[in-house]
């Protein structure tokens, strides 16, 4: 496994951001003309301002559209994937676009018109309009506005999962001529990728890539690298990726050990994958619920009510919360192992 060579730990800088009442009362004098200060609530929640933010955008008043993208910020109400909704994948609403990005250039310096343009991109990526956000990003490098490799995230993201690698790599390649590093997620994006294909030469690329930048591996690597090991028919490389994360500190996803279960149980090793799961539970009740439940699931579907029961009897003993689905087949077969018992 030439995927497994270690890299330096990543140690994150968690930020907090602390928001009053007060403030949110003081700051809805700010408005201008839309909306009006006599039905602007005192403490406005953000999906007030998404709903004047794309009703100003449908109308394309455009100033009143400004106004409410700074006062929201001044308000902490801070833009969502909803907040350019009324950008739809059509000519007439894309036609807005380039007066759009204008207005967001007269927004207040800093964070209220970087998270504008981020939100947009974002907007557009969903809609897998991945040109007309490079025109954004555009705007943003030649405005300086504050372009960074947060903003190439969603890019990133829609193209990875449309499979359009030659032009994720490409961007990649625009993010360093512009001098912005990609980080860690921005790699991880092309590695979920390559793995979930099973191009475990093209994955050990970007992890010699993450390597020679000292960027260090997170769980969404790892979880890449057990999807590759996996879907490669390795599951041996991905118990020795799992016993790697445990020694540099990272704590596995949901969806990582769904990788190795499912795995497990497409080889039919029906025991193994329960004593998987037994081995790696006892570390957090809402993990433990989800992977837990989701093997019990899918030993149902197989047919294999002994193993699912032992499962079920695990949960029931931890007081781990059950759907509807599971409890009805545990109390049904607990109700038949009481009669065989008698």
């Amino acid at each position: 496994m030439s995927l497994l060579r270690k890299f330096p730990k990543r140690y994150l800088n968690p930020q907090t951001a602390i928001t009053t009442r007060f403030t949110a009362i003081s700051t809805r004098f700010l408005t201008t003309q839309n909306p009006s200060l006599d039905t602007f609530p005192d403490v406005p929640t953000v999906a007030y301002y998404d709903d004047l933010v794309n009703k100003a955008g449908r109308e394309r008043d455009l100033e009143a559209l400004r106004s409410l993208l700074n006062k929201r910020v001044r308000d902490h109400c801070l833009n969502t994937t909803n907040t350019f909704k009324f950008i739809t994948d059509t000519e007439s609403s894309l036609s807005i676009l380039d007066d759009l990005t204008k207005t967001l250039a007269r927004l207040d310096n800093g964070y209220p018109r970087k998270s504008a343009y981020d939100s947009l991109i974002a907007r557009l990526c969903r809609l897998k309009k991945i040109d007309e956000a490079l025109r954004v990003v555009d705007v943003m490098a030649s405005g300086d506005f504050g372009l960074n490799t947060l903003t190439f995230h969603p890019i990133l993201s829609a193209l990875t999962r449309g499979k359009r690698m030659e032009k994720a790599l490409q961007v990649v390649e625009l993010m360093k001529e512009i001098k912005i590093s990609p980080d860690v997620t921005a790699y991880n994006y092309l590695l979920t990728a390559y793995c979930f294909k099973g191009n475990l030469t093209a994955a050990s690329e970007v992890m010699k890539k993450i390597g020679e930048e000292g960027l260090g591996a997170d769980a969404r690597t790892y979880d890449a690298l057990v999807l590759g090991a996996c879907r490669a028919g390795k599951v041996e490389g991905a118990f020795v990726l799992l016993r790697r994360m445990v020694d540099d500190g990272q704590t596995a996803l949901y969806s990582t050990y769904s990788h190795v279960v499912s795995s497990l149980l497409r080889l039919g090793y029906y025991a193994q994958a329960v004593k998987f799961v037994m081995v790696c539970g006892n570390k957090d009740v809402k993990l433990d619920t989800q992977i837990y439940g989701g093997l019990a699931s899918k030993l149902m579907d197989l047919d294999r009510n002994d193993e699912a029961m032992v499962i079920l009897m695990e949960m029931n003993k931890r007081d781990l919360q059950m759907g509807h689905k599971l409890r009805d087949f545990y109390q049904m077969n607990e109700s038949k192992m009481k009669v065989t018992d008698s």
